[in-house]
């Protein structure tokens, strides 16, 4: 008989995340074992609770997820997790701390909807934060020529640094946009941009966005007033705005929900899966 499966989510912040357990129980998990604070100093050991109390036949029903809103302790949780599997013991490991895979993987996805992306020229700003990191990575990855915008040079050159760590041949350049103008100059000749930036903080206005000749993709992450990107509004899904193709944060949501529970459900299909940013995009371009 079929063991039932056990969904363990491990946060690293005080409190597990209410949203990412709404979602696990939504998509059909069949027990939610909910673990706060989590570092890599004391992950093995719900790790090990995990991995050793089923035989390996039945591990595919056991599955882990990775959460919290500091994406830089998630991501030392996750090595430590890989660290602890050995051989046929180990289980599959979702890895979306503040929905930044998700996210990002169904924010590209609507771009790639609209354009082929290898070749093109994107955009990106905010690009420092955790969704816009994942949006430079899988621009890159796409094999885009990606603009990485950010009030601080220092801050956008690591980023490009550590997408190059990655993929040693992406094409990717550090660009000032912490003025008007500086925005205005980054997107001249773009195709492709996408705002990843704080709730409520405006990175280009509409009078700049229409400037930007060739521009066919518009996407704004931000659903809290003002827009982040201008004219853009949080409902849009692909609408045709002046020749540009608009989406809102509530359009891409639509699409990130979608992928989150798609995902949830391919823990249980193998024990030896870790779905990272870009096994979660290909998630995302399967979808109809």
């Amino acid at each position: 008989m079929s063991k039932p499966t056990i969904l363990l989510q491990l946060d690293t912040d005080d409190q597990p995340s209410v949203f990412d357990s709404v979602v696990a129980i939504d998509a059909g998990v069949g027990h939610l074992l909910r673990h706060q604070a989590i570092t890599a100093k004391n992950v093995r050991e719900r790790v090990h609770g995990a991995i050793f109390t089923r035989g390996p036949g039945d591990l595919k029903n056991t599955a882990i997820f990775v959460g919290g809103s500091d994406v830089a302790a998630g991501e030392a949780v996750l090595d430590e997790i890989r660290r602890a599997f050995f051989g046929p013991l180990r289980v599959s490991v979702m890895f979306d701390p503040s929905g930044a895979n998700t996210t990002a993987a169904a924010a590209v996805c609507a771009a790639r909807r609209h354009l082929e992306l290898a070749g093109a020229t994107a955009l990106v700003l905010a690009a420092t934060g955790p969704v816009g990191q994942r949006v430079v990575r899988l621009l890159a990855r796409e094999a885009a020529h990606v603009r990485v915008g950010s009030r601080s040079a220092e801050r956008a050159q690591a980023v490009c640094d550590a997408v190059r760590t990655r993929y040693g041949a992406a094409q990717l350049a550090a660009v000032p946009t912490g003025s008007p103008e500086e925005t205005a100059s980054a997107l001249d000749g773009v195709q492709v941009v996408i705002a990843a930036g704080a709730a409520g903080v405006e990175l280009v206005s509409r009078d700049v966005l229409l400037q930007a000749g060739g521009l066919r993709v518009a996407i704004d992450l931000n659903a809290v007033p003002p827009a982040g990107i201008g004219g853009v509004e949080v409902t849009n899904r692909g609408d045709d705005r002046e020749g540009v193709f608009c989406y809102g944060a509530l359009g891409v949501g639509g699409v990130k929900m979608k992928v989150h529970k798609a995902a949830l459900q391919r823990l249980f299909e193998a024990n030896d899966r870790v779905l990272d940013a870009e096994e979660l995009y290909a998630i995302a371009c399967e979808l109809p």
